[in-house]
């Protein structure tokens, strides 16, 4: 597979100067760090998503399809494929009575404010999550005790391998605790979430509330990629991290947060390498202190050495 062969020479018929290479990627993690990738498109189209399914079909090329980068580790390297990041097109929402559709491209904090203008509640634990509506759904995001399957009623697809669009609902979807079955090779369009009328004021109050949670127990002032590991059954995270004396440990420029033990942050000078060292550093200590092995939920682009 040559990525300056089939699978550019297809991309570029139809996105002309819309296709990049070599495009950092730091910039569009929350990690901020990371190498470039090889290939990089904006979708403003399904006819667009239909170009990548020829281009991949053509050269095997891999990708992967990224949103607000918030719960992704990009390696050093980069990746040596295509990234996917939908463009404006897919960023909007619209009501009608108690369900709101949006596009996946819309950030769940700001879709979370879409529904609260209409006075419709459910969705605002939201506001606390830095996700597009895309990946929110891909991975069940959820905060305070909801989650994106307590909402949605259908999700609509573009299936980059069979270049055809789908439509799941809800029961078809296998949500579970972080986790959906959708197919890899799936690329969220949009969703449908069914909400309930309530008063706008609560609504609000509620949305204030998750934010200061947030700005409380969270290092927002630094650069990291929210929870990295998944709660155990019965258990959390970040007590298990706490009680096995890891708040501060540092591999180069990565840490373990003082704030909140199930996030580390990036230093200046921190590498991809470390952070991947330091979540096995963690996995290992714990699962020697408490006999659990946390489960990473971070997701890792681009090739890592074994540590």
């Amino acid at each position: 597979m040559s990525l300056d062969g089939a699978a550019e020479r297809i991309l570029r018929g139809r996105f002309s100067d819309r296709l990049r290479t070599s495009v950092p990627l730091a910039p569009l993690t929350t990690f901020r760090i990371g190498g470039p990738a090889a290939l990089y498109v904006e979708p403003e189209s399904e006819e667009d998503l239909e170009a990548v399914h020829r281009a991949v079909r053509a050269s095997g090329v891999p990708f992967v399809v990224v949103g607000r980068g918030s719960n992704l580790l990009v390696s050093d390297r980069g990746f040596a494929g295509l990234v996917i990041r939908l463009g404006k097109a897919f960023r909007w929402a619209a009501r009608d009575h108690d369900r709101v559709r949006a596009g996946a491209a819309m950030p769940l904090p700001a879709l979370a404010g879409v529904a609260a203008r209409h006075g419709l509640a459910g969705l605002e634990f939201g506001v606390a999550i830095p996700a597009t509506l895309g990946g929110a759904v891909k991975m069940n995001a959820g905060a305070h005790e909801a989650e994106m399957a307590d909402v949605i009623d259908d999700v609509d697809l573009f299936l980059v391998d069979d270049g055809r669009r789908a439509r799941v609902v809800k029961a078809d979807a296998g949500f579970s605790y972080r986790r959906s079955s959708l197919p890899a090779d799936a690329v969220v369009l949009g969703a449908t979430m069914h909400l309930r009328e309530g008063e706008g004021g609560q609504i609000r109050a509620r949305m204030e509330e998750a934010r200061a949670w947030r700005r409380r127990t969270q290092p927002l002032a630094e650069p990291n990629c929210g929870s990295v590991f998944t709660n155990p059954p019965g258990a959390h995270a970040a007590a298990l991290i706490e009680g096995a004396g890891l708040k501060g440990e540092r591999v180069g420029g990565a840490s373990v947060s003082t704030k909140h033990a199930n996030f580390i942050v990036a230093g200046p000078g921190a590498t991809a390498a470390d952070v991947v060292t330091l979540i096995h550093v963690v996995q290992d200590r714990v699962a020697a202190s408490s006999g659990v092995r946390l489960e990473p939920e971070v997701r890792l682009v681009g090739g890592f050495d074994e540590p």
